[in-house]
């Protein structure tokens, strides 16, 4: 196991045999989203987009909550629409940069995310949360509607829901967050690095390969037209197939034996 540490430890970083743990590090604050947190967030990300050693990203938190979404006292100290308009752009890419990941990204949530926190586990591929969590987008309460927000939010849940959070800023719990399809799993809060450990697991013992394949099609699919959306999967699915870990797992298969995937770098 290797650790490194990023922006004077505002974002710490593990690295665990494929798996990279990036955690947020200003319990004090609720991990709010500062414009240090977002440059040591993306400049984590943009490297782990390169490396192809990398094969499962976690983005947890240190403290109570999860993230409680951009540095208020930040913003009302910067009163600039030039300003506010380059920070809710550098939000909007990193955003779209776990989204873009080539590889899955999992949100491991623990008390509170709100605003731009909440858009953070929306982002993600998959999110576990403790039966204790809570999710809001909570910008309205303050007279800010939360826009940016909604976009992630309003991608993983119905628009009625959605908007319903929006205009009203009230809580959902893990369970709600769970049955609306914010979140691929709720546990015991004792289990939840268990939890989250289980699913990393889960992904490692599958074919790298496979999985970059997967992540690749899988969100630009989604806002394609059906009939271009079959034609996207199907050119990366016979890609796919042409790789040596699809051969690998068939002859496997077909022989009944374990296959043994080819591991990045090999």
């Amino acid at each position: 196991m290797s650790h490194s540490q990023a922006s004077e430890d505002i974002l710490l970083r593990d690295d665990r045999g494929g798996a990279v743990y990036l955690t947020l590090n200003r319990p004090d604050k609720f991990n709010t989203l500062s414009e240090t947190m977002l440059t040591a967030l993306q400049r984590e990300l943009d490297a782990i987009a390169t490396d192809p050693a990398v094969r499962c990203v976690v983005i947890g938190a240190k403290g109570r909550g999860f993230c409680a979404g951009h540095d208020l006292l930040e913003m009302r100290a910067n009163p600039d629409h030039a300003y506010y308009q380059a920070l809710f752009r550098r939000c909007s890419r990193l955003m779209q940069s776990v989204v873009a990941l080539p590889v899955p990204v999992i949100a491991q949530v623990q008390g509170m995310a709100t605003a731009a926190g909440c858009q953070l586990v929306a982002s993600c591929d998959l999110a576990i949360a403790a039966q204790s969590a809570s999710f809001a987008v909570s910008g309205i309460n303050v007279g800010l509607f939360c826009s940016t927000p909604a976009v992630a939010l309003s991608r993983n849940i119905s628009p009625k829901r959605a908007f319903d959070m929006l205009v009203s800023g009230h809580f959902i719990d893990a369970d709600t967050a769970l049955e609306w399809g914010l979140l691929s799993g709720v546990t015991d809060d004792a289990d939840l690095e268990a939890a989250v450990a289980d699913k990393v697991a889960q992904i490692l013992s599958k074919s790298p390969a496979a999985v970059r394949f997967g992540k690749s099609m899988f969100h630009p699919q989604r806002q394609m037209a059906l009939a271009d959306a079959y034609d996207f999967a199907g050119d990366v699915m016979a890609e796919n197939m042409l790789s040596p870990d699809a051969g690998e797992g068939i002859d496997a298969f077909l022989a009944k034996r374990e296959p043994v995937w080819k591991q990045p770098g090999c």
